[in-house]
């Protein structure tokens, strides 16, 4: 049987690190914490993405809470969705409590309580720094992959999207997109098929009603302007304390549409603006992707696709992505394949396919002489998790049951006066409180149309004017009739016989 000894010194080995890096907690051997035994993750490291997953309860939303703000105190930009609410306490220090002290002395780990620097950000009408972007900055390819459209109607976003291009139409909202599609099929089919071939009303309709679709899901709000800049998330306070970014989705969690969209958008975004990096020792940005089974459960096979090209490529870009669901099954192969950090909450094993879930999970996890993995799966208590790093050369720690130390900020919500004033002293709320509506493709287009309305009912008018100019200079019917060599002959004839 291992002694704590040598259990200690399997992870210190396993888990020691030159650079910088996050104490998680410390490791367990047979249910108890040993002392010292920290299990810690590499700055460096933390690009290569992760996942958080366990069972409701289990303590998966404090974990996301542990490591954002340990990011932050590292000077690292954080970006967390938070679909429950729970979130905003980050803001103000942890009150403390006895069985914190405890735990922490468990871990051989100070507990000092801190707050950190927080942005609120809204992708509904509540109150926040308003995140939006214009449907030209989506592209042809992102809007139809988020859309969901085949192959043709992909081929006829392309055409629109070229058209507004060679005319200068910004395409800023959804109603711009709506009008060019209307007015391709309408008023500006001729001028279409002229330049870019015949399109199809069928197929712009079946385009129109997906548009639909999303606009019922509040999409209407976050398209349009003023733009986020995705470089606003990369802000450090006065302290050199990383702002910890929150997007408030309490309001969508039933539009998953929507979440989805917003998501992929800001990744591409990311992508096309952060410049490479290769491997840094230490991220420009990590983002938590709470409920993330919400994006890949609504996903399209394209949608898929492109979300696990994006996972693949944006760690150069010196950007970490981390998942927080309640099963590592929630997640694509494809995308779990790339990932370094896990840490695993308890599962529950009520039914057969929750057996068969754990059976699988427990297959994702390096082999160790110190733990059956799948035991240890379901009998782990709130605030323990099986972890799993990479070390600073990229190679697998060793595989440890962790007690996780407290978050050194408020466990709890902020209060309404308290969010208020978080709110109200932001300089990013005033800078994209404003909602821009500038003139665009649907101003344009309508301008256009009415000019050639009114162009046209000129040209109706013009043989009307000519009838009645006409009119006026024809000889008069009776004055024809008197005049007529006829009625001067029979007059003549009359005036002789009466002569006579």
């Amino acid at each position: 049987m291992a002694t704590n000894e040598d259990f200690l010194n399997h992870i210190v080995k396993g888990y020691t690190t030159k650079g910088e890096h996050i104490v998680l907690g410390a490791a367990m051997l047979n249910g108890e914490a040993v002392t010292n035994a920290h299990v810690k993750v590499p700055l460096k490291t933390m690009n290569r993405h992760g996942l958080i997953a366990g069972a409701t309860g289990t303590g998966k939303t404090k974990t996301l809470q542990v490591l954002a703000e340990n990011l932050s105190e590292k000077g690292i930009p954080v970006l967390l969705m938070d679909l429950k609410g729970d979130l905003s306490g980050i803001a103000q220090a942890s009150a403390g409590h006895p069985k914190i002290d405890e735990r922490h002395a468990k871990i051989g780990l100070p507990f000092e309580p801190k707050s950190f620097p927080v942005e609120i950000l809204s992708l509904s009408e509540q109150d926040g720094v308003k995140l939006r972007a214009t449907v030209s900055e989506f592209g042809p390819v992102l809007l139809s992959r988020i859309l969901d459209l085949t192959v043709t109607q992909e081929g006829i976003v392309a055409v629109v999207f070229k058209y507004c291009d060679d005319n200068k139409l910004p395409l800023l909202d959804l109603k711009d997109f709506k009008k060019v599609l209307q007015y391709a099929t309408g008023e500006g089919k001729a001028e279409f098929a002229k330049d870019y071939g015949r399109i199809s009303s069928s197929s712009t309709g079946a385009i129109l009603r997906k548009i639909i679709e999303l606009e019922q899901q509040g999409a209407e709000l976050f398209f349009g302007e003023k733009s986020f800049e995705v470089d606003d998330l990369t802000r450090v306070d006065q302290n050199g304390k990383g702002y910890i970014n929150i997007i408030r989705l309490t309001d969508i969690q039933d539009r998953p549409k929507l979440f989805s969209t917003f998501m992929l958008s800001l990744l591409a975004e990311i992508y096309g603006t952060f410049p490479e990096q290769g491997d840094s020792d230490r991220p420009e940005l990590i983002l938590f992707i709470d409920e993330a089974h919400l994006i890949f459960n609504e996903a399209s096979k394209a949608l898929l696709e492109q979300i696990e090209s994006i996972v693949k490529l944006i760690r150069s870009k010196g950007i970490g992505l981390y998942f927080v669901t309640q099963n590592p099954t929630d997640v694509p192969d494809a995308v779990l394949s790339q990932l370094g950090l896990k840490v695993q909450h308890a599962l529950r094993a009520f039914t057969a396919k929750d057996r068969k879930a754990i059976k699988l999970t427990a297959e994702n996890y390096p082999d160790s002489e110190y733990y059956d993995t799948k035991d240890v799966l379901t009998s782990l208590g709130i605030g323990e998790a099986l972890v799993s790093a990479l070390d600073e050369k990229g190679r697998p720690t060793p595989l440890a049951a962790t007690l996780l130390r407290a978050p050194m900020s408020r466990m709890d919500v902020l209060t309404e006066t308290e969010l208020k004033d978080l709110i109200s002293s932001s300089k990013l709320v005033k800078k994209y409180g404003e909602v821009i509506d500038r003139e665009s493709a649907y101003e344009i287009l309508n301008e256009k149309i009415e000019k050639a309305e009114a162009e046209a009912e000129k040209e109706k008018d013009k043989p009307r004017t000519r009838a009645r100019k006409s009119s006026y200079t024809r000889q008069n019917p009776v004055i024809k009739v008197l005049t007529s060599a006829t009625f001067i002959r029979g007059v003549l004839g009359v005036l002789k016989k009466v002569i006579r």
